[in-house]
């Protein structure tokens, strides 16, 4: 008989601990064969978007336990099948590479996997997790962890940068801090090492039930190949996409995933990451890295945040457009922010076009929104 999938609504961020009561239970009777779950972006228009992906009405795919919705940051989201063994696979090498069981703070939405990953992780120690609501200061939140354990937690960059600012003392109590879901500055991992913060970088995605490789070095099980891109493999694989063999077939062959992002490895196996092949904006027959002057953009005194995309251009090709998010009291300048970028990346890196945000717009998983900033500057050029 056909399984079929439970939805889950992942409660606002005002109301993060109702979590406890509702995604945390679903997610652990999964992971014991129950019910297979999806758990719903907050929002109406994301959870619409995700349940047309997730089709909860057909009958699921064998051997799945959880579809994670991606986000869809360069197309349309996709439903990632997988198994409750991947998922013990990817929380219980994490665990060992962190140093053993402890108790964790969920940070990040539960409609993303990196978010689940805390869930699991937490299962698999046999700990109930605590949970960062909006407007809760870090310390208020880690002091519900019991004391006398391990305690880690789960950042993107943004959260990252914005705690370093605010609560460094409070980041600099956990054992370990993973970073993940988009690309962290150096400049960044060195200001909170500085400070204290045990950061540990992680590459994944919910193709590989979360991070599969930690400063650079691939869990316990995975192994890594680079050919056009990064490819991956191991316990922690998904076994496809919701609906879609075709994406199943071109991403899935012989136990091994291909990813769409460019990266090298060292002699010894220390994976690299460059950034997307997808997301290379090409100006002037240049090859440029968002990421690279997203980083250029944040040394900038009068810059908070930054991100970075393409236009198409007649005369370029692509031209190099930020939104940017100001520092306190400053009003940063397109005129200033050029040669800055062009002195440190070339002149085809330097930004032709500039809005200012309160905020870097995000995805429901907490990766930067490009295709929003598309939208804006295309409206506005």
């Amino acid at each position: 008989m056909a399984r079929q999938l439970t939805l889950v609504p992942a409660p606002p961020p005002e109301a993060a601990a109702a979590v406890l009561g509702t995604v945390w239970p679903a997610l652990r009777r999964s992971l014991d064969g129950g019910a297979p779950l999806a758990v719903l972006p907050a929002g109406s228009g994301p959870a619409d978007a995700a349940r047309a992906v997730l089709r909860p009405d057909e009958p699921l795919e064998p051997g799945t336990d959880l579809v994670v919705v991606t986000s869809g940051s360069t197309g349309g989201g996709r439903g990632v099948l997988l198994s409750a063994a991947a998922l013990r696979a990817s929380a219980t090498a994490t665990l060992d590479r962190l140093g053993g069981p402890g108790s964790w703070l969920l940070a990040l939405p539960t409609s993303a996997v990196g978010g689940l990953q805390v869930l699991v992780r937490s299962a698999v120690a046999g700990r109930e997790p605590a949970v960062l609501a909006r407007g809760e200061t870090l310390a208020a939140a880690a002091a519900r962890l019991p004391g006398g354990d391990r305690r880690y937690t789960s950042l993107v960059p943004t959260q990252l940068r914005r705690l370093l600012a605010d609560e460094p003392e409070a980041l600099a109590s956990f054992d370990a801090v993973l970073v993940g879901g988009a690309a962290a500055d150096p400049a960044l991992l060195e200001r909170a090492r500085a400070a204290g913060v045990r950061v540990r970088t992680t590459y994944g995605m919910s193709e590989t039930a979360g991070g599969c490789v930690y400063d650079g070095v691939p869990l316990d099980g995975v192994r890594v190949r680079v050919t056009e891109g990064v490819e991956l493999a191991g316990p922690v694989l998904a076994s496809g996409y919701r609906l879609d063999p075709a994406g199943t077939a071109a991403a899935f062959a012989d136990g091994w995933f291909r990813t769409r992002d460019a990266g090298s490895l060292a002699p010894d196996g220390t994976l690299t990451v460059h950034g997307r092949l997808d997301d290379v904006v090409i100006s002037g027959g240049v090859n440029v890295s968002p990421q690279a002057v997203e980083a250029a953009l944040r040394e900038h005194p009068t810059v908070a945040d930054a991100v970075v995309t393409g236009l198409p251009d007649p005369e370029w090709g692509q031209r190099v457009v930020a939104a940017v998010v100001p520092a306190a009291g400053a009003v940063p300048q397109l005129a200033e922010l050029r040669p800055w970028v062009a002195d440190r990346l070339g002149a085809a890196a330097a930004p032709r076009a500039l809005t200012l945000v309160d905020a870097v717009p995000t995805l429901h998983t907490g990766k930067p929104d490009r295709r929003s900033v598309l939208r804006t500057l295309g409206e506005h050029p």
